[in-house]
This record gives C-alpha cells, structure tokens and sequence, in this order.
C-alpha cells in the first residue's frame, strides 16, 4: 500500500464543496482518505488581484503506481471543472491537486517532479501538512515539514479556518 499526500487547492466556485468531492472522487477511484487537514486560507501566491486560494492536504492509502496516480488525478480534475492551458503563469482555477509526496520516493520524469518541487517554498502548502506529519521527513532536503515551515521564506498569511469538510 502506497502513502501519497496530496494537496487540494482552488480559488473560484466553493472550493469546500470541491474538496468534498474531490476526496469522494479518490475514495471512489484512487483509495481511501485517511487523513486530512483543516482548511486554509491565503493570498494567491505569484498572482495580482486574485481572489485567495483556499488549501487543504490529504492522506490517501492506495494501490495505483505514481504514473497511474497522476492520470487519475487529473482526471478528477477535469471532471470538477479544471480546464488546464498552456500559459507558465499562475491562473485563478477551481480545482488543483498536487502530488506531494509518494511514499518518501524521489520521481524524476517528464510528466512527475516528487516530492513537489517547490513544495518547501510554499507556506500554504507547509501549514496543512505541518498540522497532520510535522515529522515527515522530505527525502530530498533531509528535513521535516516542521523544519521546512521554520525555514520557509514565504511571508504570505496563512489562515486556519474552522470550517470543516
């Protein structure tokens, strides 16, 4: 059995309903949710005038490879709304779902960047998983998420919310 984390994040429609069925759509096709943390909220990250970016991160046990993992993310996404484009910039969306971490394997192809590359740069993203695996260490940087959080450059708010899906 495969330990993934992923993170979830959107900006547009009730991005708490989407993570509601986002993680319907994995206990359906991908496996089960063991864990997730509670709901966030930040500026967007690389974008003027964007509405903020809601974020959560999830534990999923599951049995599908990193390679099938990603097409049936992607799929969950598109099914949700998600239209990707070709632009390298940053754009308002109304579902993401980013692989983390796979195990505590390194994945370097074409299509695969595990663990996510710009992961340790993100507090948004360190938070959420800061509050479900402080300890987990990044196999890459040989530190902790609690380390990661400490040393994180971003100054962005991040704000927990209590809402809960």
């Amino acid at each position: 059995m495969n330990e993934v984390y992923l993170c979830l994040g959107g900006n547009l429609g009730n991005c708490f309903e989407t993570f509601k069925q986002v993680c319907e759509h994995i206990k359906q096709t991908v496996g089960s949710v063991s864990q997730q943390s509670s709901l966030y909220q930040s500026q967007a990250w690389g974008m003027d005038k964007a509405p903020d970016f809601f974020n959560q991160v999830i534990k999923v046990e599951t049995n599908l490879s990193a390679e099938e993992l990603i097409v049936v993310l992607l799929e969950i996404e598109k099914k949700l709304g998600r239209e990707r484009t070709d632009t390298t910039t940053y754009q308002s969306r109304l579902i993401d779902i980013d692989i983390l971490f796979f195990n505590k394997k390194i994945i370097e192809t074409d299509t695969l960047h595990i663990p996510h590359p710009r992961l340790h740069l993100r507090k948004f993203v360190l938070e959420p998983l800061n509050e479900i695996v402080p300890n987990f260490v990044q196999p890459v940087l040989n530190k902790t998420i609690a380390e990661l959080l400490h040393d994180c450059p971003d100054t962005g708010q991040v704000k927990k919310l209590t809402y809960a899906v």
